[in-house]
């Protein structure tokens, strides 16, 4: 197998300008954002771990696919602490937090 032609540079340029980069967390966030962000990376983790595609596991929490994909895309700025701890809790009932300082 060789390095790929023009074409399919081209092909793969043009499939990757579409899609949406995962947001990083910034070293300066807020305790909440860092709670947000860890909640998040929980779902990538779960639907990972269970090889689940995201309308699967949309339906399964009874929420809209185009919100857990923010969540999966680590769009914490459209959600509060509550909202992803209850998103969390539908997705595993004996979830336990512990905060650190």
């Amino acid at each position: 197998m060789g390095f790929p032609d023009k074409k399919e540079l081209e092909r793969v340029r043009r499939k990757l300008e579409k899609i949406e980069p995962v947001r990083l967390l910034p070293t300066s966030a807020s305790k909440a954002d860092k709670l947000k962000f860890e909640l998040c990376r929980q779902f990538v983790v779960f639907l990972r771990e269970h090889r689940m595609s995201q309308l699967a596991l949309a339906k399964q929490l009874g929420i809209e696919p185009a919100r857990l994909n923010e969540i999966v895309k680590y769009r914490i700025d459209l959600f509060t602490v509550d909202r992803l701890l209850d998103y969390a809790e539908r997705l595993n009932p004996k979830l336990k937090l512990t905060v650190g300082q």
